[in-house]
């Protein structure tokens, strides 16, 4: 496998790096990485994960100062691992201290990948399965996390930086920069029926419960539920709003298939919103996590169909 060097990309990056001032890490990719994305902030802050999710909450520190947020796919039969385990290494070559390191479902599965910031797809795509995260500093101020994840035939790389001057301890879920709060609109619900906006607004998350799948089944039974009249409503009220369809199942059989299935089973409520509703695709992503994220117990079959279910996540603006 043949890698290439990035540090000059760090180096002439707009916004995070100035003449005089470059990153200590100097990491090569293998060859064949393609850029995706290239998002550079001179000032932000940026929330570096330091351990798994406990009580619902991703452990982190917030660091201020120049932020580059940066993808890339790698086609190929390249694990996760194979990918990952040569960046590590360079980093402790350049004088890097690991601060924390987890894989998949030993970090929180579903609750890590979403508590923690994540360059929107198709810029960066994370497989709940079967991905791995790597957060580091150096003495200098300067720290980085890493995320690398295989989704179909490709390896996607995010590489976040900061060069931060004066470091602040802030505990908390790790996000994006916040942009200025605009209220999303409310939605007129039947008397009785949950506020999807509500819910939305204080959670990040929402349920659609009507919604049926049969074990293993990854169609929808009918084209229209009332849940979905209420998400292409919200979607049409809010013009700037976007979501992410999460598949989740029970856990009968294995988990590498269950993410398969799930991931169906949030695609074909995509399908549903954009051929049945008229939505744009591009306010649309699909995700799955199978059984790593249960409502309630398995052992049961009142809980197994409980959950197997697709529930929506509000995204940050772009």
């Amino acid at each position: 496998m043949t890698w290439l060097p990035i540090k000059a990309i760090f180096i002439a990056c707009t916004g995070l790096c100035v003449a005089g001032s470059a990153l200590a890490v100097d990491l090569s990719l293998p060859e064949g990485a393609r850029s995706l994305a290239v998002r550079d902030l001179a000032l932000g802050q940026y929330d570096l994960p330091l351990g798994p999710v406990k009580d619902d909450v991703v452990p982190s520190e917030t660091h201020e100062g120049r932020i580059s947020r940066r993808t890339w796919r790698i086609s190929g039969s390249h694990t996760v691992l194979q990918v990952l385990a040569p960046l590590r290494d360079q980093l402790r070559e350049a004088g890097y201290a690991l601060r924390f390191e987890c894989a998949s479902a030993k970090c929180g599965g579903f609750d890590f990948r979403f508590g923690i910031e994540v360059v929107p797809a198709p810029d960066m795509t994370v497989n709940i399965g079967d991905f791995q995260f790597i957060s580091a500093s150096h003495p200098n101020g300067q720290v980085v996390s890493l995320l690398v994840s295989r989704s179909g035939s490709s390896v996607y790389v995010q590489i976040i930086t900061v060069d931060d001057a004066d470091f602040v301890s802030r505990p908390g879920v790790s996000s994006a920069p916040a942009s200025e709060d605009v209220p999303l609109a409310p939605l007129p619900l039947p008397t009785g029926e949950t506020d999807l906006v509500r819910v939305l607004t204080e959670t990040g998350h929402f349920r659609l419960d009507d919604l049926d799948f049969a074990s293993g089944a990854t169609r929808l039974a009918q084209s229209r539920y009332p849940s979905l009249d209420h998400v292409a409503d919200f979607l049409r009220a809010n013009p700037a709003a976007r979501l992410l369809l999460v598949g989740h199942t029970d856990s009968v059989g294995a988990l590498s298939a269950n993410v398969d299935v799930s991931f169906k089973r949030a695609t074909a409520v995509r399908q549903v919103l954009i051929e049945g509703y008229q939505i744009d695709p591009q306010r649309l992503e699909a995700a799955g996590a199978g059984y790593m994220a249960p409502l309630t117990s398995n052992l049961s079959k009142t809980g197994r169909d409980a959950n197997r279910r697709v529930e929506i996540v509000l995204l940050q603006e772009n």
